[in-house]
């Protein structure tokens, strides 16, 4: 695990780490048992966990863990042999996946951005499965165009709404990858290693706009590799190690949850 060095305690950011009231389950996984596998061993290998409406979650563990797996089957992205994944109460299987994955959006790791596409476009393409493919041959209409831009321009890109994404930086790139995950309006969304690669002020700009929206009410399940920027932003943690919740609660002193899990 890296560590973030004492940049990280100039933040000056409202944790709102007063207990959240209980607005329900946003994400439930009950014995979530993964068909792809690591050997002989299922990837996810029995998930037990529950994160409420409003939290703002970070997922640990070492590589290999299940981290990003985890993350992939909320999604509906990893298939399950058993066990289940509710999303706001509603089963993530084949016949419901639509209904389930409405409330949700995703931030892939390295931004998945469409590289010679403008930034503009780029968030656009968030709206896609909103749209037939008849209606997007037509283009799409002013509102969302307008919609879009107005999402740039919170996360301070609107003067890069019409420049392709590959001239951008990665800080730049996550954040356009940020406003198309918005186009969908989401109630919970899951950030997949959102700060990899990046430098340590775009580490803090994400990080900070994750926390805005986690501020507005939106649910934040992101994955992590440092202990001190989940210790700094989330609220809740969760440790997966071999597939499996070695543990779940409170974001603060996970370096001794990490020595126990080293010396296990």
């Amino acid at each position: 695990m890296s560590t973030i060095s004492s940049e990280l305690s100039s933040i000056d950011i409202d944790k709102q780490r007063a207990k959240l009231p209980n607005l329900g389950s946003a994400i439930r996984s009950q014995a979530a048992v993964s068909r792809a596998k690591i050997g002989n061993r299922p990837i996810l290998d029995g998930i037990d966990c529950e994160i409420e409406q409003g939290e703002f979650v970070a997922i640990l563990g070492l590589n290999g863990a299940g981290k990003s797996s985890l993350l992939r089957a909320i999604a509906g992205l990893m298939p399950l042999k058993s066990g289940s994944i509710l999303v706001n109460d509603v089963p993530m299987t084949p016949s419901t996946r639509d209904r389930a994955r409405q409330p949700l959006a995703m931030l892939f790791q390295g931004g998945g951005l469409i590289p010679q596409l403008c930034a503009l476009d780029n968030v656009l393409c968030g709206k896609l499965g909103g749209f037939s493919g008849w209606q997007t041959l037509r283009g799409f209409p002013a509102s969302e165009r307008q919609n879009a831009l107005e999402l740039l321009d919170r996360l301070g890109m609107a003067e890069f709404a019409s420049q392709p994404t590959r001239q951008l930086s990665g800080g730049q790139q996550q954040r356009v990858a940020i406003a198309r995950a918005l186009m969908r309006s989401p109630q919970i969304l899951l950030a997949d290693e959102p700060v990899t690669g990046l430098d340590i002020m775009a580490i803090q700009q994400v990080m900070k706009n994750l926390a805005h929206l986690h501020s507005e009410g939106m649910t934040i399940v992101t994955v992590l590799h440092d202990l001190a920027l989940a210790s700094t932003y989330a609220q809740t943690a969760i440790i997966v190690d071999r597939g499996r919740v070695v543990y779940h609660g409170s974001s603060q002193n996970l370096s001794a949850q990490f020595e126990q899990l080293i010396e296990s």
